[in-house]
């Protein structure tokens, strides 16, 4: 019989507490459940107001992955959706989750948090821009964290402020928080900094997703800036053998990244990080920290 829990005044069957999800440390479902709930305070605010996609894992990362933007079949009345814009059905929407019981009916599905650039009150206007910096072997997340040091420079010349976090895969995220901006004008400079970055750096950097360019290089995806994609939101964990976690690090930690292991953060990594460090992205919550995208130059493509 599969056990109901109250959960915030919410009745949640919460079910297969035993199975075994990530193999190669033995996690269970009922261990993922735990920790989603130790970090309750962190996440919920970089998911609150943000239409989530999913990637859904039941069986652990070596069995069927599948993404879904839609309301997953049998979701509760008292979980809150968003219209989806843009979308071909008029009537489509996602998941916004906003509260702990929305959070944990949604980890009892198994999965990782994706969330978009915006908020549900604005589609398409972003209150931060995020750079994917995503490693072609024999390249590793060392590799990431030169570029990543590089681009921090290059946006605080630009007067932004750029906050890094792991990927919880094979590398690093930086996101910076803005002045809401159309979508359309982020992703265009996102890019002119990925261009940029290649001509400034070409041995160590590529802008296009071409895989025979990436070998050895950083891939700088800008893409994720577009209104209609999402990137893994902070402390969500990923379907990986080892329970990894899209974590937030330290520009200490980025600039004495030695080994792919260093930054390596696992589910039983977070508690005590944020004993020791807080929320680092933080920031990305205060109206003081958002600044302006600066004005394309002149002659810009878009």
């Amino acid at each position: 019989m599969t056990p109901i829990t109250e959960v915030a005044g919410r009745r949640l069957a919460l079910s297969n507490l035993d199975k075994v999800i990530h193999p190669a440390s033995g996690t269970t479902k009922g261990e993922l459940l735990h920790y989603y709930a130790t970090v309750e305070a962190v996440i919920l605010p970089h998911l609150h107001d943000r239409p989530v996609s999913f990637l859904r894992y039941p069986d652990g990362p070596g069995g069927q992955l599948f993404f879904t933007k839609n309301p997953p079949p049998g979701t509760p009345a008292w979980v809150n959706t968003a219209p989806m814009p843009r979308s071909e059905d008029p009537g489509a929407r996602q998941v916004v989750i906003q509260d702990l019981a929305s959070l944990m009916w949604a980890a009892n599905l198994v999965v990782e948090f994706h969330t978009h650039q915006w908020r549900a009150a604005s589609p398409a206007v972003a209150d931060r821009l995020v750079l994917d910096l995503d490693p072609g072997p024999p390249a590793t997340i060392v590799e990431c964290c030169r570029v990543a040091l590089h681009l921090r420079e290059r946006l605080a010349a630009d007067g932004l402020t750029a906050y890094a976090k792991t990927s919880g895969s094979k590398g690093l995220h930086l996101l910076v928080p803005l002045e809401p901006t159309p979508s359309e004008q982020v992703s265009a400079y996102a890019r002119r900094l990925a261009v940029d970055a290649e001509a400034e750096l070409p041995r160590l950097v590529v802008h296009r997703m071409a895989k025979h360019l990436r070998p050895g290089k950083v891939f700088v995806d800008h893409s994720q800036n577009a209104a209609a994609k999402t990137t893994a939101t902070p402390y969500t964990l990923r379907a990986r053998r080892l329970p990894a976690v899209s974590a937030p690090v330290t520009w200490e930690e980025v600039e004495s990244c030695a080994s792919p292991e260093t930054l390596v953060l696992l589910m039983n990594d977070i508690a005590p990080r944020l004993e020791d460090y807080g929320d680092l992205l933080a920031p990305l919550f205060d109206p003081a920290a958002a600044a302006p995208l600066p004005a394309a130059p002149p002659g810009a493509a878009p």
